[in-house]
């Protein structure tokens, strides 16, 4: 990124000249922020990706199946699919920063395709949160759908008809999956206002 200062005074010594320190402030911060925001999400990734195996899982047993699951399910395995993208991107935030470090500054990205880099992650990490909503929302749907029904021993007369466990599955799976989008849209709008104001 060749954001450099006025203030830094090129070397006419045979050794590479030594960053400017705002931009290794910024190198620093892109990294750190980037793997913070990659741990993160893996954590969380995991999280979701177990509770869809377990809802999925428990759903082919089921003799009896429920569509409104059926599209959580689905809208959450297309939640954990962008945000599988978005970690391998926030990953790529993490050699932006060293790239920006390293003291040979034509290895440098550019200032332009760092911004574009942290733009396209915000719209990845929207469309992953407008995905994951959408697969909460059907699974919201059924759960209500089965409080409101459950008359007194509906365990005994419709079992059915009860909240199981792999309906908060599927839940906690877009729950998980709404939380991961949101911070690599924090990380990234934070970054970009770092980098614009640089």
């Amino acid at each position: 990124m060749n954001m450099h200062t006025e203030s830094e005074v090129p070397s006419h010594h045979h050794d590479q000249p030594s960053l400017a320190p705002k931009l290794q402030d910024i190198a620093k911060t892109i990294s750190f922020t980037g793997w913070i925001t990659v741990w993160v999400q893996l954590v969380l990734l995991i999280v979701s990706g177990l509770a869809l195996l377990f809802a999925a899982t428990g759903r082919d047993f089921a003799q009896q199946q429920n569509t409104g699951l059926g599209v959580g399910i689905f809208w959450g395995v297309c939640g954990i699919v962008v945000l599988l993208f978005s970690v391998y991107w926030n990953f790529r935030y993490t050699r932006l920063g060293k790239r920006l470090a390293n003291p040979n500054i034509t290895l440098h990205p550019s200032k332009a395709e760092t911004v574009r880099a942290m733009r396209l992650g915000i719209m990845v990490s929207l469309v992953g949160i407008l995905i994951s909503i959408l697969g909460a929302g059907a699974t919201v749907g059924v759960l209500v759908a089965k409080s409101v029904s459950q008359p007194p021993g509906v365990a005994i007369t419709d079992p059915y008809r009860i909240i199981r466990a792999m309906d908060v599955f599927v839940e906690v799976a877009n729950i998980n999956s709404i939380a991961a989008h949101f911070l690599s849209t924090v990380a990234s709008l934070w970054l970009l206002e770092k980098v614009n104001h640089h």
